[in-house]
């Protein structure tokens, strides 16, 4: 298995901080290969600033992201759906540093590649209309981000099929958005479905199940079901003891080996 395959195991699993040398590693190779202005190059600067993202690595993740979009825009022109991808993925950087002035013209330029592109049912769409949904939410404008929120499980549900992780994803924020508006019957409602999807779509112990058990105990203690929050939080803690525990020991081979829950698009 070579350096990319390894990052692609490790980030399927969830096991972000673990794939970062991996992800170096590839990136590297495949500078030698193809020079450092190749659009393969702007792929694997994604992959690797999307883990750096995942783990707080903010400047480190910025120009890795800030180059791979020059590269695709001197590639391809400025309207191919690569470029919404790097645009997403800097549009959520800005985001989760506050920088919204920056972020929103980047979200909505990503979001009219993609349906240019794709047409406005495609699954990228529903990422785009996420992530400029999650815009509007960090300024409690929830008018505004409910029908993109909306708009996006519904592409979803049709591409995809209902149990499909990127579904719970949808589930997920929009609950996160009832909730904020103290709608907890409905916000409830969405993240036990969500819980119930990445659980069979991922797995018991992956770490996205452990977000959404989180986002679950906090809603469940804000209603007053205590017992059932502590049982929440107990599983979350134990599936993030153990990713912990894998991620402090050796891996075989080179080593060497993204909140919202499982938006950035990546390889």
């Amino acid at each position: 298995m070579d350096a990319f395959d390894h990052y692609k195991d490790l980030h399927t699993q969830g096991r972000y901080e673990e794939a970062i040398p991996f992800a170096e590693q590839a990136l590297r190779l495949c500078e030698q290969e193809f020079g450092f202005d190749h659009p393969e190059v702007a792929k694997h600067l994604n992959n690797l600033a999307t883990l750096y993202h995942t783990q707080g690595r903010y400047g480190e993740a910025e120009p890795l992201y800030e180059r791979a979009l020059a590269i695709r825009e001197q590639a391809f022109g400025p309207e191919h759906p690569d470029i919404a991808t790097s645009l997403n993925n800097l549009g959520e950087l800005y985001l989760a540093q506050g920088c919204y002035a920056e972020a929103r013209p980047l979200l909505k330029r990503a979001l009219a590649i993609r349906e240019q592109a794709f047409g406005p049912e495609h699954p990228d769409v529903a990422a785009s209309l996420d992530n400029l949904s999650e815009f509007y939410r960090a300024l409690d404008r929830y008018g505004e981000a409910r029908p993109l929120l909306k708009r996006a499980l519904t592409i979803r549900e049709k591409a995809l099929g209902p149990t499909h992780p990127d579904v719970a994803t949808d589930l997920n924020n929009l609950a996160a958005l009832y909730d904020a508006q103290g709608k907890y019957a409905e916000a409830e409602t969405l993240l036990r479905r969500a819980l119930a999807i990445a659980e069979e779509a991922l797995g018991p112990d992956h770490l996205n199940v452990a977000t959404c058990l989180e986002n679950y105990a906090v809603l469940l203690w804000k209603v007053g079901h205590t017992t059932e929050a502590k049982t929440m939080e107990a599983r979350s803690k134990a599936i993030r003891a153990k990713s912990q525990k894998q991620t402090k020991r050796k891996p075989r081979g080179i080593w060497g080996a993204l909140s919202g829950v499982f938006r950035k698009r990546n390889f």
